[in-house]
C-alpha cells in the first residue's frame, strides 16, 4: 500500500463533503447484471461510505474495509449500523468467507498487481460478481480546463493516475477489464458508462481537489499556492463531466 493510498485519512471530512455520492442506476446496473440476489456483498477500499450508502439500499449486508482509520471513522457516521466494518488493506484480507459481490469504488488501482486477480477471486463466491467504478471528475469547458492546467503546471503536470496496466485513454477496454479480460479466474467482462454532469461552486470544486492523491502529496505550502492560482482562474461555478465507468465480472465456476 502506497503512502499516496494513505494519504486521505488527514482529508476525511473534505472527502466526505467533497467527493460526490453514486446513483441509484449504478446499483440497478450492478444488480440487473448478477442476475441472481445479491445477499452479502465486500467492499474494497471503502473510504467514508460513498458507495456503501448505495448497497445498503437493497438490504445487501455490506462488510466495508478501509486501511485507513480515520476515512473507516467517517464513514461509520454515515452508514447504517448493520454494516460491518473492517480496517485492513486488500492484501491483508484472508481467505474463507466468500461473497455475492465483491466491489471496489475509486480505490481498486491503490491495490497491489501482484496475485490481485487470485486474491480477489478467492473472496467471491463460483458465479458471484465482481464490480469496480470510479468517476474521475473532469472540467467540461476546455477553456476553464486550460487555464487550470497552467494554474497548476508550476507544482503538478498531472493530477491523474495513471492507467495501472498502461492501457491508454482511448482504448475500448479500459484498466481494469484489460486485466479482468487476462484472467483464468473471471469471465463475462463488461464495460458501461454511465453518463453525468455535475455543477459545483468554485469553492466546492477546490474543496473537491483537496481530497485527490496527487494535491495531497504537495508540501502544505505548495497545496495553499496551487489552490490559490486555481481558484483565480475558476469562474462562479463549474461544469463537470463526471461520467461513471463501471466494470463487471463474473467468477468463474469451478472445474
Amino acid at each position: 500500500m502506497s503512502a499516496r493510498a494513505l494519504s486521505f485519512g488527514m482529508v476525511a471530512e473534505a472527502y466526505e463533503r467533497y467527493r460526490p455520492g453514486y446513483p441509484v442506476e449504478l446499483l440497478d446496473l450492478v444488480m440487473t447484471y448478477a442476475g441472481r440476489p445479491i445477499r452479502t456483498a465486500l467492499e474494497i477500499g471503502a473510504g467514508t461510505g460513498k458507495a456503501t450508502r448505495l448497497f445498503t439500499r437493497r438490504e445487501v449486508t455490506v462488510t466495508a474495509t478501509e486501511p485507513d482509520g480515520a476515512m473507516l471513522a467517517e464513514l461509520r457516521k454515515h452508514v447504517p449500523s448493520r454494516v460491518r466494518t473492517v480496517q485492513a488493506a486488500f492484501e491483508d484480507l484472508r481467505p474463507g468467507e466468500t461473497y455475492d459481490l465483491v466491489y471496489a469504488a475509486a480505490a481498486l488501482h491503490w491495490t497491489k498487481a501482484e496475485g490481485r486477480w487470485s486474491r480477489m477471486a478467492a473472496l467471491v463466491e463460483p458465479g458471484g460478481v465482481f464490480a469496480s467504478f470510479g468517476a474521475p471528475i473532469q472540467l467540461a469547458d476546455p477553456a476553464v480546463a486550460g487555464a487550470v492546467r497552467a494554474a497548476r503546471a508550476p507544482f503538478l503536470e498531472s493530477d491523474e493516475v495513471p492507467s495501472p496496466d498502461g492501457t491508454p485513454p482511448g482504448h475500448a477496454m479500459q484498466w481494469p477489464g484489460t486485466e479482468l479480460q487476462r484472467s483464468e479466474s473471471f469471465t463475462d467482462v463488461q464495460q458501461v458508462v454511465i453518463e453525468r454532469r455535475l455543477t459545483m461552486s468554485a469553492d466546492d470544486y477546490v474543496g473537491h481537489l483537496s481530497t485527490i492523491s496527487a494535491y495531497l502529496e504537495l508540501p502544505t505550502s505548495e497545496q495553499e499556492q496551487v489552490f490559490d492560482r486555481i481558484t483565480q482562474v475558476l469562474p462562479e461555478t463549474v461544469d463537470l463531466a463526471a461520467d461513471i465507468v463501471v466494470h463487471l465480472a463474473r467468477r468463474r465456476h469451478e472445474r
